[in-house]
């Protein structure tokens, strides 16, 4: 009898250890797919804003994290990704969050030339109403694309925003405050970059380590 239960004891294990690693090899695995996957979304994103023609380095392994709550809107830090050429500075494409949406926070990215000049804008994640603030989006409306090729200097600061506000930017009908905060958050994010350009391109590599930059 012990033998028996010994032996199926032996069994057991045998199948645990078995299962155990069967489902440790299933778990990396779709953890390395969801990284590429992640990867791939990304590099899309960076694509649209920045042409890839235009640099020589990989994006998406280039990067540096940057907290700045009073001009970036977050407390946690926040990717700012560097295209470089021969060594020298393209672009930027910056991690933003527009804190005060009409429905909560909107995440954003936003691609900046060397020269400051906006080379494109994406809603990463919002909450907003359906039919009215989503036209944030690039899916259902072009209104973003408004931002393309603007700039901020000291002559043209009080045109940053919405049209109610006396700005050149749209509102929505029925929806003002997702736009306002949006526009608000992309001028906020091209004053960090004015101010911080040199140190964002001549910081080290560091993608998973905190950056010094503050802001």
């Amino acid at each position: 009898m012990k033998q028996i239960i010994a032996k199926n004891g032996l069994i057991l294990g045998f199948f645990a250890v078995v299962t155990s690693g069967l489902i440790a090899f299933t778990y990396y695995g779709t953890q390395e797919q969801i990284e590429q996957q992640k990867q791939q979304t990304l590099l899309a994103i960076l694509d649209e804003l920045v042409p890839r023609s235009s640099y020589d380095n990989n994006m998406t392994q280039d990067c540096v994290l940057v907290t700045s709550q009073a001009k970036l809107g977050a407390a946690n830090p926040q990717h700012i990704y560097r295209a470089t050429l021969a060594g020298e500075p393209v672009a930027a494409v910056i991690e933003t969050t527009a804190p005060n949406g009409y429905s909560g926070r909107i995440e954003l990215v936003v691609g900046v030339t060397k020269e400051a000049t906006v080379s494109g804008v994406r809603v990463i994640e919002h909450k907003e109403t359906p039919g009215l603030g989503d036209k944030i989006d690039l899916r259902i409306s072009d209104w973003v694309l408004g931002f393309n090729g603007q700039q901020l200097t000291d002559t043209n600061a009080s045109y940053w925003a919405v049209r109610k506000d006396g700005g050149q930017f749209d509102q929505f009908t029925g929806a003002t405050i997702t736009p306002r905060a949006v526009v608000n958050a992309v001028k906020n994010t091209l004053l960090y970059y004015q101010t911080n350009k040199d140190a964002i391109f001549s910081a080290s590599n560091e993608c998973r380590l905190q950056s010094t930059i503050q802001g």
